[in-house]
This record gives structure tokens, sequence and C-alpha cells, in this order.
């Protein structure tokens, strides 16, 4: 077993090695390199051929067409050009975007911009649980409400939201559902044939591709069509909404990491579910530990837990050789506590404690084996000389309710 083991699959993959020779294969002078925009020559001629391969491998993936996918250099971009393209197309309808507190920053920041620029953001909170209640998403609909944007599947906590059940309300209301799916594709099936979802970020570093390449669907229906102004303006590719040389390197990559996604999901997804089973059984062991989302719907690879009685940064220091997070890779560098738990109602102590485990391809039995042991040894050591710890332990129920949301 190779040191540091990496439990953080949330934030990053590895490429996969039948990624990376895909790749290779695309950069040389021996290989696919040409523009696919230089139509003139088979060297540009094949780079395109190429180009809508992918493009096909990521729309199979999805149950879509492949003139739905767009390329972008990732989630964040596609996310970027669905909130900001779609309400600067519609304003002859409104000026008004619902997304939830729990949403990654990608999605936040971008509305928070939008506020700046005149447009209206309602702000949705989380259950306990970590799901957005459809009785409060139906209420904060509006007549000038152009877009819903939520994501499927929490980068923190794991929580899968109930797609079907979003997607029906947005459009029995003609409002434009975007769905922030980079934790989702290629882990969870996607049936977008059977789901009027509109428009669907995705990101390739999430799934074993390379980072700096994603795609934005953008359903492609006659009888409604989903108008989106660019962001980038120059050369007219991706059907003037992403302007720019594809980089056909990245992209073929990227079709190949959802193909084989598509192909090894549904055992994946098993075999994740029982290390994942088998991480939560070993640490619950330590008692006074609280997982934080929903109990049942969430996705395998996901595990966030509290441990009472010491911080999370504590536990992360004291364990160098097990590589895990306290929340989102966008925001580690913020000593805040997560926003994420907190629009969850968890309290601030909770929240310091937090932990996010992510299994993925690469984990292991032994792996997980080994970190119950040294998060074990490691969360007995602090809780040792911790006060707070020593409160818990010394109080009754009512005193101290380490879990309770502020």
């Amino acid at each position: 077993m190779q040191l540091p083991i990496y439990l953080d699959y949330a934030a990053t993959t590895p490429v996969d090695p039948r990624v990376i020779s895909c790749l290779v294969q695309h950069l040389s002078r021996d290989g696919i390199f040409g523009n696919p925009s230089s139509n003139t020559h088979t060297f540009g001629y094949k780079a395109a051929c190429a180009i809508e391969v992918a493009r096909e491998q990521v729309a199979d993936l999805l149950s879509a067409k492949p003139v739905e996918i767009i390329w972008t250099s990732g989630a964040t971009e596609a996310n970027n050009l669905a909130l900001c393209g779609a309400l600067r197309a519609n304003l002859q309808k409104g000026r008004h975007l619902i997304t939830s507190k729990t949403e990654h920053r990608a999605v936040l920041d971008v509305c928070r911009w939008l506020e700046k620029d005149g447009y209206t953001v309602s702000y949705l909170d989380a259950n306990p649980d970590g799901l957005i209640d459809l009785e409060k998403l139906a209420a904060a609909l509006r007549p000038d409400t152009v877009l819903v944007s939520l994501m499927h599947v929490n980068n923190e906590t794991g929580v899968v939201q109930d797609l079907a059940a979003i997607s029906t309300l947005t459009q029995g209301n003609g409002v434009l559902l975007h769905v922030d799916a980079s934790q989702s594709v290629g882990k969870l099936p996607i049936d977008l044939q059977a789901l009027p979802i509109d428009l669907l970020s995705l990101s390739a570093h999430k799934i074993y591709g390379p980072k700096g390449s994603g795609a934005l669907f953008v359903r492609h229906c006659p009888k409604r069509q989903i108008h989106l102004k660019p962001l980038i303006h120059g050369g007219g590719q991706e059907r003037g909404l992403r302007a720019g040389t594809l980089a056909v390197h990245q992209i073929v990559a990227t079709g190949e990491a959802c193909q084989i996604a598509g192909f090894e999901m549904k055992e994946e997804r098993l075999r994740l579910k029982k290390l994942r089973n088998r991480l939560l059984l070993g640490l619950t062991k330590l008692g006074k530990i609280t997982l934080n989302g929903h109990p049942t719907q969430n996705w395998s690879g996901i595990l966030n837990i509290s441990f009472a009685g010491i911080t999370a940064e504590a536990l992360i220091t004291a364990t160098p050789e097990i590589a895990v997070a306290t929340g989102s890779a966008c925001t580690s560098a913020n000593i805040e506590n997560s926003h994420v738990l907190r629009a969850m109602g968890c309290s601030a102590t909770r929240a310091r404690g937090a932990i996010r485990f992510s299994v993925g391809r690469f984990t292991t039995n032994e792996e997980v084996d080994y970190t119950i042991h040294v998060v074990s040894a490691a969360v007995r050591r602090l809780r040792a000389i911790s006060p707070i710890w020593e409160q818990l332990c010394s109080a009754t129920h009512h005193q101290v309710d380490w879990s309770a949301p502020l």
C-alpha cells in the first residue's frame, strides 16, 4: 500500500491510464493534432472528426443529442455560461434567478456578480438533511423568474437532489432549469430524454479525465428554444456559444472518460457503496460522530462526518498520511465554517469538526481499513487533550448538545 492515501476524489480525480493513452494520441506530429476549424486539409478534418466522436460519447452518457453538447474549459465556465447566458438572453421575461445556499461557489459567486449587475437572486435554505424543499422552491417562483439553478450531487455532503421532481416543477411553470452535475455525471444515471432539464454542466476532472475540460448541455428542442448569450467572442465555434480553438486532446480525453464511466458505472456504484459503508462503520465505533447529509439519498463516493470534541483542522494535521478535506477544494483556504453545513442548520461546533472523505476508482479495502485505524487513533489522542471533549463527557445531554443547529 502506497502512502499517502488519497481520499479526496470529490476535489479531483487522477486521470485514468486509458484516458491518458487517448489524450497523448492527439498531441504530437504523429497523432491527430490539427485545428478542427481548419477544414481545408486532412489534419484539421481528422481533428474535427475526433471532436465529434467525443461529443457523441458525452451525449450517449447523458442520453442526449450530440448537438446539445457545448465544449467548455470546465464546469465553472459551463455554470457561468448557463446562468449569465440564460439571464442575458431572456431579459424580456425578467431578471430573477433561484438557487440554493448549498451550491458550489462556481454558482454562488456568479449569482453574487449578477446581483451587482441588477439581477435578483433568491437563495433557498436546505433542510437539515441537505435536501431542497420543493414547496419552498415553488413558493419562490415568480412571474419574472427566468432560471432555477440547483446542483444534482452536493460536493461536500454527497446529498442527491430529486431532479425528476424539480424539473417537473420548473417545466410546469415555464422556468428554465440548470443543473450543476459536476459530482454526478458518470457516477449516477442521468437520462436527459426523460428529465426536462434545460442546461447541465459537467467537468472532466471529476470522472478521471483531464483538468481544463468540460461541457454544457443545452437542450435542442424546436418547440422550446433555449437562448443563451455567449461569454466569449471571436471565432464562432460551438454554435457561436463558445469561441476559441478547441483543445482536441482534452476533448477526446473527456469523451473517453465519459465512455469508460458509462461502461463501469453500475459496478462502480456498488463497489464504492461498500467502501463508504465500511469506512462509516469503522469510524462509528469512536462514538459521538454525526453524519452530515441525508442517510440514504446520497452519492456513495462522499462521506461527510463530524467528530465531537475536536476540530477538523486538528484531525487533518494529525493524519498527514490521509488526504481528506474539510469541504470544497475551492474554499479550503477559507477558515470559515462550511457554507453548506451552515445552510443545513449545523452548529458552528459541529461544522468545525466536519471532515469530507471521498472514495473513488482506485480506492481499496486496505486503504479504507488503514484510514479507519489512523483516524481513530488520532481522534482518541485529540479528544484526550480536548477541553471541549471533557465538557461533553461530563455534561448532560440537556446542558450541551454539540450537534444542535444555530
